[in-house]
């Protein structure tokens, strides 16, 4: 009977012990301080934060409805070990909402589409393009500059930022590109999936930054130099280096890293730069037959114009501690007029965000509604959500 007992005690308290050691639960916390419900924004978990063995079997689940969350793994350092996971949380106004780190297997992964895609396209020149499921856009490489250089038709000299004029979520960028260099059909016509008629030039485009010094605008040639970072459901982005340029006698050196997260009309431009503490981001002013506004408290500038049969509006957003004012400089050399948003630089860092809404695209109902849309941003990107992880 004793012995019964005995091991009755022992079973016990290794039973309890080994509760003891289970490890516990991470929980992921995400706080929303405004007053209206916050969703396509994304949440980037570092590795180094999350006491997991296996990364790539990593799930996040919402504790409320159990459901699990899309994520996207990130190798940010292309040393081929995944660093960091996005997801997109909802999360009501004033509110929290809660999020468990599971274990999963890959038939357990939420099924998505990978909306959020970029490449460097060898097949048209050296274009970099990229696009989501709202919009796209597209630079130019060393190739296309060469050809201008050299007379050689069809390149491109510019650092400005085109955009492409897409009315469906699905990916064209494949699709258009093969179509045209099959000479099966062209991206400058509209056949129902949207066009590039979108004249860039020595323009700034939407979002290619400038030095201003004396009245006179500086800025670089083509990107030199390309890396894909990521693509997948949530978040493309990628690296551009840019030759050292000069602006009234002071060396500038440029890189950048742009991302676009699934959602958004807005890529995000994360440039460092070095030989300046202010930069100018434009929005090209085409035929000059648009309206420029802004909102300094908002720290905005858009740029509305009717663009072929459509209208068009272009906008740079910039955070409060960088934005410093905007302003229409119009010059009667053919693409040099531009609504500049002049811009702190920081520790040789700037950050800014510029994108664009097409009428045909159907994504916005009027100019008030696109503009309501701007202040939205400017208060997500002012007050960010808060995320706690115990």
């Amino acid at each position: 009977m004793n012995t019964i007992k005995t091991l009755s005690f022992l079973i016990i308290v290794s039973l309890l012990f080994s509760c003891n050691k289970r490890k516990k639960a991470t929980i992921i916390t995400v706080k929303n301080s405004l007053g209206f419900e916050r969703s396509f924004e994304t949440i980037e978990i570092q590795k180094t934060s999350l006491n997991v063995i296996d990364f790539n079997s990593v799930g996040i689940k919402d504790i409320k409805t159990g459901k699990l969350q899309v994520t996207q793994l990130v190798d940010i350092d292309g040393d081929g070990s995944m660093d960091e996971i996005l997801f997109q949380p909802k999360v009501a106004a004033n509110s929290e909402a809660n999020f468990e780190i599971v274990t999963i297997t890959e038939a357990e992964k939420p099924k998505t589409k990978d909306l959020c895609y970029s490449r460097f396209v060898p097949e048209r020149t050296d274009d970099y393009t990229w696009e989501n499921n709202k919009v796209a856009f597209r630079v130019f490489g060393p190739v296309a500059q060469k050809m201008v250089e050299n007379k050689v038709p069809g390149g491109t000299l510019s650092s400005g930022v085109d955009a492409w004029l897409k009315r469906v979520e699905y990916p064209i960028i494949n699709k258009w590109y093969k179509e045209f260099t099959d000479g099966v059909g062209t991206y400058h016509e509209d056949t129902g999936e949207g066009l590039d008629n979108f004249h860039v030039g020595v323009s700034r485009g939407v979002g290619g930054i400038a030095v201003k010094i004396d009245n006179v605008f500086h800025f670089s040639e083509n990107y030199t130099k390309w890396k894909t970072i990521t693509t997948g459901p949530i978040r493309t982005s990628f690296y551009l280096e840019y030759e050292d340029w000069d602006a009234a006698g002071n060396k500038i050196k440029e890189s950048k890293e742009i991302s676009l997260d699934l959602g958004s009309n807005f890529s995000k431009f994360s440039t460092n730069i070095e030989g300046t503490n202010q930069i100018s981001a434009g929005l090209t002013l085409h035929e000059k037959d648009g309206e420029v506004s802004g909102n300094d408290e908002n720290g905005w500038v858009n740029y509305w114009q009717p663009h072929a049969d459509s209208e068009i509006e272009t906008a740079i957003i910039a955070d409060k501690k960088t934005f410093i004012g905007y302003e229409k400089y119009n010059i009667e050399i053919k693409d040099l007029s531009n609504a500049y948003v002049h811009l702190n630089v920081i520790n040789n860092k700037v950050t800014y965000y510029a994108g664009f809404t097409w009428k045909k695209s159907k994504q916005f109902t009027s100019k008030k509604d696109w503009e309501n849309y701007l202040n939205r941003f400017s208060k997500q990107i002012n007050n960010r959500l808060e995320v706690i992880i115990k």
